[in-house]
């Protein structure tokens, strides 16, 4: 049983709480502080099961995505709330900041907030000026009025300072050293042994990611494939595509994964994508998880040319950047790393592992919530 005298904190997302790398490692930061722990969420058909050393709560929601989605979590989050005691609130993207805000101000009790990505920039709501402005519109009135601030990189950082003069803690999407303890062969997990593998990871497989531009490279390529693993919001798009392109034994589609169990899937590939386009802001300046991961696997990457991902790659050497999303600079970006081999990339990725550490990045995270203990 949880002792009295610890304070309770509750961490909200609008994810299943199964996939989310960046909030687990907060989480963890917060129980080594001594705080007990309420994860927030949602319950999807597909969501695999949930068991972490604290309380995880999932709602059951009457729709997947748009704005009654927002409109249904954010009832169900501030309700929730209400009814309950916490002293510190921790909300995760400003899907979650509205009722995160609205009860601890009621409650007199402070609140972080940490922003995984550029929110208003990204490609979702481009186009869409209503929509657009009502985000805008809340991330005016309650990003400034958090009692701390965290964001992903400082480029981002940086936006948010433009807009609304507003410090943020840089706390970057960098891996732990976990690895599986047994790392499973290629036979184990189903994929083809005597082929070149590329990979791409993670939660966000969504449109503009470049992975319709890297299916038409795969019909140049022999004796390739390409791993998709994850989920997101173009994936059935993707799978279509594949079915009627003729490209079903060319790209597995593996549904999400447990953390350890996903990073096996990477350890068995040759190389990691990130090919993000620089149609957005959010975009232009992600520094995606996925690219950490490769990194601790020890696999080269090829990117795109934006501007977080694309300094890491070429001031460690660890991949090729693309200048464009031709099929055509694709193809040639692969056939350079598959040239060149692990080996030439290997140094890079072991000063890269090294250097870019949760150990060191965690203090950040320390130094924050240790004032509200």
């Amino acid at each position: 049983m949880a002792s009295k005298n610890k304070k309770k904190v509750v961490v909200s997302v609008t994810n299943d709480l199964v996939t989310d790398q960046r909030v687990k490692r907060s989480i963890e930061v917060l129980q080594e502080l001594g705080f007990e722990v309420c994860f927030v969420g949602r319950q999807l058909r597909e969501s695999l099961p949930v068991e972490q050393p604290y309380k995880t709560v999932r709602f059951k929601l009457w729709f997947r995505k748009g704005f009654l989605f927002y409109a249904n979590y954010n009832l169900r989050l501030f309700t929730f709330l209400i009814f309950r005691k916490f002293d510190l609130y921790l909300s995760n993207d400003l899907d979650t900041l509205l009722p995160n805000f609205l009860v601890s101000r009621m409650r007199a009790k402070p609140l972080v907030y940490d922003s995984h990505e550029y929110f208003t920039g990204v490609p979702e709501i481009q186009g869409r000026p209503v929509v657009k402005g009502i985000w805008s519109f809340l991330e005016r009135w309650l990003l400034p009025k958090a009692n701390d601030f965290i964001t992903v990189n400082q480029s981002i950082a940086s936006l948010y300072y433009d807009d609304y003069g507003v410090v943020a803690e840089v706390v970057r999407n960098i891996s732990d050293s976990q690895l599986p303890e047994v790392h499973k062969t290629r036979a184990a997990l189903g994929i083809p042994q005597d082929v070149y593998v590329l990979i791409n990871q993670g939660s966000g497989i969504n449109t503009d990611r470049g992975m319709e531009e890297a299916f038409e490279a795969l019909k140049k390529m022999d004796h390739t494939i390409l791993m998709l693993v994850g989920k997101g919001d173009v994936l059935p798009l993707l799978k279509e595509k594949a079915r009627l392109e003729g490209l079903q034994e060319k790209v597995l589609f593996i549904p999400p994964q447990p953390y350890l169990e996903m990073l096996q899937y990477t350890l068995n590939a040759d190389c990691g994508l990130s090919l993000d386009k620089d149609t957005n802001l959010n975009y232009r300046y992600s520094l995606p998880n996925k690219l950490f991961d490769y990194v601790k696997c020890h696999i080269p990457v090829l990117v795109s040319d934006v501007v977080e991902v694309s300094s890491v790659v070429r001031n460690y050497d660890i991949g090729e950047v693309i200048p464009d999303h031709s099929a055509a600079s694709i193809c040639e970006g692969i056939e350079t790393i598959r040239k060149k081999g692990k080996a030439f990339y290997s140094p890079g990725l072991e000063k890269a592992a090294r250097e870019n550490n949760w150990d060191e990045e965690r203090q950040k995270l320390v130094e924050i919530f240790r004032k509200y203990q």
